[in-house]
């Protein structure tokens, strides 16, 4: 009976319990308006499939190419020398259908940065066309003679990027030698070249004394050089001598040989002075016997000086060319002089009596490099050039 009751009184706390529960969804509803109105979940915005392209529709690529600046023809134009710079062209072509702004960045590979005369540069590229940026490499004066890469990449908006490789050789110098002094004082410098695979003399005797700012004297020489490398390459240069007590001067006497026999251009050019006052001197030779510039002499000298001064050029050609010019100066004097040989005939010369089968004989190609090719058209000059090439044999 007891346990009837314990039920019975659960039973009532339930029901009071679910009617109270009842009263006070009544009163919320009441309260906050008709209960008979149903909530509405906010719906969340619906997003596109795909992001409208900020290109609106523009599209393309870029083209990049790499050339040497120069003429087509040009033979070997990849190679250089250390401290000597290599000009490239650089164009940039816009396949698109509308104006941009691309970037060409240079990828140095295996070449260091400091190489460049840029690393990156902004081009600004209407559709359709082209633009270019000139380009300078210049390996340092310590460069390894050896093959070197480099890439030159573009890249715009709306445009797939392109790019472009470029490869040159380095060819070290086979001889080099360079003086540079200043003060006051006494020396003597006694120079003296001989290379029979290239047929160069050159000498050179300067005594000095007095003051000078500045007396540099250079030699370069890459043999068998390729490209718009010298196969000999010497400056000169003087800054600001005087004569300091009496019997001070700036005495010196250079010569420069080619010879013809040996592959030259039949280039001699003598140069001596004897001076005791010279503000400045700035002097180039340069010889192209190989390359793109073969059979190429060229001497360029700007003065001012008081004293004596002599210039003795002349170029023989055997059976071709012969010409001589003589300057000589005393005094106070301000010159600018250049003088340039060239031995870049092709046209044969005409055969006489028996010499036509050994003027043709001599000009066939020569396989190797050190035999002589024969300039000559007489039979007496060839003789010399087969006893020179028999000798060469056998050492």
């Amino acid at each position: 009976m007891k346990k009837k009751m314990i039920v019975i009184a659960i039973m009532l706390m339930l029901i009071l319990t679910a009617a109270q529960a009842e009263a006070t969804v009544e009163d919320s509803g009441a309260a906050l308006g008709d209960v008979s109105s149903s909530w509405t979940v906010p719906t969340s915005p619906t997003l596109p499939t795909y992001l409208p392209s900020p290109c609106s529709g523009d599209s393309g690529n870029l083209e990049v190419r790499i050339g040497f600046t120069g003429p087509q023809h040009e033979q070997d134009k990849w190679y250089t020398t250390p401290g000597k710079p290599l000009d490239f062209m650089v164009t940039v072509i816009n396949n698109g259908m509308t104006e941009v702004e691309a970037q060409a960045n240079i990828k140095p590979e295996s070449c260091p940065f400091e190489w460049f005369s840029w690393t990156t540069t902004s081009l600004v590229i209407p559709a359709g066309v082209s633009r270019s940026a000139a380009l300078q490499v210049l390996p340092d004066e310590s460069a390894t003679a050896g093959e070197y890469k480099f890439e030159v990449e573009a890249s715009a908006r709306c445009r797939s990027p392109g790019s472009s490789p470029a490869i040159f050789r380095v060819q070290a110098y086979d001889y080099a030698s360079e003086t540079s002094v200043s003060g006051s004082g006494q020396f003597q410098i006694n120079k003296d070249l001989r290379s029979m695979n290239s047929g160069i003399k050159s000498n050179k005797n300067v005594l000095f004394s007095g003051s000078v700012d500045a007396l540099v004297k250079n030699e370069y020489m890459v043999d068998k050089a390729l490209g718009k490398n010298a196969n000999f390459h010497e400056q000169d240069a003087v800054d600001n001598y005087n004569a300091v007590s009496l019997g001070d001067a700036l005495v010196g006497t250079e010569s420069f040989k080619s010879s013809a026999v040996f592959g030259g251009v039949g280039a001699k050019v003598k140069e001596s002075y004897d001076v005791s006052q010279m503000e400045f001197k700035s002097q180039d030779l340069v010889l192209h016997q190989t390359g793109s510039l073969k059979k190429n002499a060229e001497f360029k000298t700007a003065d001012n000086f008081t004293g004596y001064y002599l210039i003795d050029a002349k170029q023989i050609v055997p059976g071709k060319k012969s010409m001589k010019e003589f300057e000589e100066y005393f005094g106070s004097f301000e010159i600018n002089r250049r003088i340039l040989f060239r031995d870049a005939t092709k046209s044969k010369e005409p055969c006489q009596e028996g010499d036509c089968l050994k003027a043709q004989s001599a000009s066939l190609p020569i396989a190797s490099s050190q035999i002589f090719a024969s300039p000559c058209s007489s039979g007496s000059c060839n003789k010399f050039a087969n006893a020179l090439n028999a000798f060469t044999k056998s050492a």
